[in-house]
């Protein structure tokens, strides 16, 4: 079942964004340098807003009481002009729970981010991962910018 997060779902919420932190290699063994330390008070911190912010989506995906999956967004209004966007923040099921529930949480938070006026919403995908672009353009989804880093 996929519902909104709650304060009672925090613990969980934060031991999924460190499995999440550590696949997409933050943790310095992804290859690309982009190294950022996993914090849990800052973990914390990010699954916190999303539940109290106006504008935040916290949702998770429960297996018989226990949050399996997370997905956090926001909705803004785009900096060029009046059109309302959402943004994943991050999005992570366990790999024991995979499967359609990956489409049930996307249903969700296209769901939210209609109920909050967007006309986009968008997903991201670290690194150049095929399984992970071709789930996305199979739910309509298309490539809209590139981002680059750079380690300074």
């Amino acid at each position: 079942m996929i519902r909104s997060a709650s304060p009672s779902d925090t613990a969980r919420a934060i031991e999924l964004l460190r499995d999440s932190h550590a696949a997409a290699g933050f943790d310095g063994t992804g290859g690309s340098g982009f190294e950022v330390p996993f914090e849990t008070c800052y973990a914390e911190r990010l699954f916190v807003q999303h539940l109290e912010m106006m504008n935040g989506c916290a949702l998770v995906h429960d297996i018989q009481g226990r949050a399996e999956g997370i997905l956090l967004a926001i909705a803004y209004e785009h900096k060029f002009g009046p059109v309302w966007l959402a943004s994943e923040t991050a999005w992570w099921i366990d790999p024991a729970h995979r499967g359609s529930s990956a489409f049930a949480m996307l249903d969700a938070y296209e769901a939210w981010a209609r109920g909050k006026g967007c006309r986009f919403a968008g997903m991201v995908a670290m690194g150049d991962d095929p399984v992970i672009a071709r789930l996305y353009e199979r739910r309509g989804y298309r490539r809209a910018e590139t981002h680059f880093l750079k380690a300074i």
